[in-house]
């Protein structure tokens, strides 16, 4: 029973150990992971770098492989760029397990009590991060320190050194309890952490140690597939491709663990040692096989995974997932990528406005109308999106970037209303009464509109690039339009003093179409305030 506790214990600190590491050094690099995996990723060989470098920091290639699995989901990455990265992020899983391996148990109460003064006296958010990086290394070592001193007694129990021995006498059950064990743990390095002590106390042998090493390589996997679902088809295949490089490594190292174990054996006198350099081995082994035949891997998944189908429902968000929401630079993301396709419904909408009065087409009329409820949609499923957001893990530059997203839909909102109900009450009211804009009317109405319709466009491409130059052209439209709408008033009313029917007849529509557009340019210039106001 003592056994058991001390396992149940030592485990639970050590996952907790790593989780508490991950997100601490996950919150002090803040917004820069995702720049460093969507930045590099165009080369290969940075790619793996990059991939390597993440997953070092958080501790975890699953979470890396969630963070690709989301960022591909937003639009942020296409699935090609993603195969580096994950054969980088094997590699970089290997740093926690050499980490273990050092078994520097008997510092563990020393870090945990500097990690957790750090936190506790700290200020400065980034200093906390930190603090909280070395507490959670002091409870890794703690764990593994429990659980080396619980499995000790197991040395006396006939019982158990026997299930060991024939755990390595059979490689393939080593291998399939440790990917079960691995899939609901979620995390390998906990299963060749236990691999570590066990091994460490003379009560595993190599042969299956290295099988247990495969395993929890398989298993690890099972994040990555849960993270899948329900995503785009591009996102599932960034899932595949994790668990075919994990799964064909292992089917071609394992029909030669016996080699294989000699020589892991080879690399290192202490068993621990042993255990890490036969994870790292194979990680390592792996990313340099498969490299060169990424592009081949990737048509492969490709057409085993086929695109998704046609057609899109209005009334469904396609890049926010509930699962990025402890991961505020990916879910910000995530919601940038749909305020995009949110702007790209309200420009839809005003280059159809001309259209409508053109044609009195009340089809489409109808149809900006019902355009409209989508962008009302979009936007308080962002909103309420954002409102989720962990906010402890949030440092002062991603709240910025909220509140500048949030001010950004709203504006989008703003000029979606004006269009559906007011441009559109306007249209259908030349449509049910029939008056027609006189020709110099109906073209000056059109310039007016191209000027605003190009103002949104610049705005939004602003916006996507968080361009400042862009942001400061669209701001320089603003008396350029303002004065332009006054010289169109001023040129209707002099159609009006000379008498001319149609501007007659028109003329209350044609000043509230004067007025609505030059509402719509307001809106379009508060879209880049935050891009400029940034520091």
């Amino acid at each position: 029973m003592m056994v058991l506790l001390a396992l149940f214990g030592g485990m639970a600190l050590l996952l907790y150990g790593i989780q508490l590491t991950g997100e601490g050094l996950q919150r002090a690099a803040g917004g820069r992971l995702r720049h460093l995996l969507t930045g590099l990723a165009k080369n290969r060989l940075m790619a793996v770098a990059s991939g390597a470098a993440v997953t070092a920091i958080i501790q975890s290639s699953s979470a890396t492989t969630v963070m690709l699995i989301g960022f591909v989901s937003a639009g942020l990455m296409a699935f090609r760029q993603t195969l580096g990265v994950i054969l980088g992020a094997d590699i970089g899983t290997t740093f926690t397990v050499q980490l273990i391996a050092f078994r520097i148990t008997d510092y563990a109460l020393l870090l945990v009590g500097i990690g957790f003064t750090i936190v506790f006296v700290a200020r400065r958010r980034a200093v906390k991060d930190i603090g909280q990086a070395l507490l959670g290394f002091g409870l890794i070592f703690l764990g593994l320190k429990l659980i080396l001193d619980g499995v000790g007694p197991l040395k006396a129990n006939p019982l158990a050194t026997q299930l060991l021995a024939s755990v390595a006498d059979t490689p393939a059950v080593a291998l399939l309890t440790a990917a079960a064990f691995s899939a609901l743990v979620h995390s390998s390095a906990a299963t060749i952490g236990l691999a570590l002590a066990l091994a460490a106390e003379g009560l595993l042998r190599l042969d299956g140690a290295v099988a247990i090493v495969l395993g929890a390589n398989i298993g690890t996997c099972a994040t990555a597939l849960a993270a899948s679902v329900g995503t785009s088809a591009e996102a599932k295949r960034v899932a595949v491709a994790h668990i075919a490089f994990k799964l064909l490594g292992a089917a071609l190292v394992f029909p030669f663990i016996g080699p294989f174990t000699a020589v892991v054996a080879s690399t290192a006198s202490d068993p621990a040692r042993q255990i890490a350099n036969a994870h790292t081995l194979f990680n390592f082994g792996i990313s340099l096989v498969f490299l060169p035949f990424t592009p081949l891997a990737a048509r492969a998944i490709e057409g085993l995974v086929p695109d998704d189908q046609p057609g899109d429902n209005p009334f469904r968000t396609r890049y926010l997932d509930e699962r990025a929401l402890d991961q505020p630079s990916l879910a910000l993301g995530q919601a940038t990528r749909e305020a995009l396709r949110m702007a790209d419904v309200v420009q839809g909408m005003l280059r159809d406005v001309p259209v409508v009065f053109a044609s009195d087409h009340q089809e489409l009329l109808e149809d900006v109308e019902r355009r409209d409820d989508q962008v009302d949609f979009l936007e308080r499923e962002i909103k309420l999106f954002l409102a989720r957001l962990g906010r402890e893990a949030m440092g002062p530059d991603l709240s910025r970037k909220e509140i500048a997203l949030i001010s950004v839909i709203g504006n989008l909102e703003n000029i979606g209303d004006i269009i559906d109900k007011n441009l559109m009450e306007l249209g259908r009211k030349k449509l049910y009464h029939a008056r027609r804009f006189s020709d110099a009317g109906w073209a000056e109405i059109q310039e007016f509109h191209g000027l605003v319709s190009k103002n949104l466009e610049r705005a939004i491409a602003a916006f996507a690039a968080n361009d400042r130059g862009l942001a400061q052209e669209v701001l320089d439209q603003r008396p350029v339009i303002r004065q332009r709408e006054r010289d169109l008033r001023e040129s209707h009313l002099d159609r009006l003093r000379a008498g001319l029917a149609e501007s007659l007849e028109t003329s209350e529509i044609h000043l509230d179409i004067l007025t609505n557009l030059k509402r719509v340019s307001s809106h379009v210039s508060a879209l880049v305030y935050p891009i400029l106001e940034e520091v």
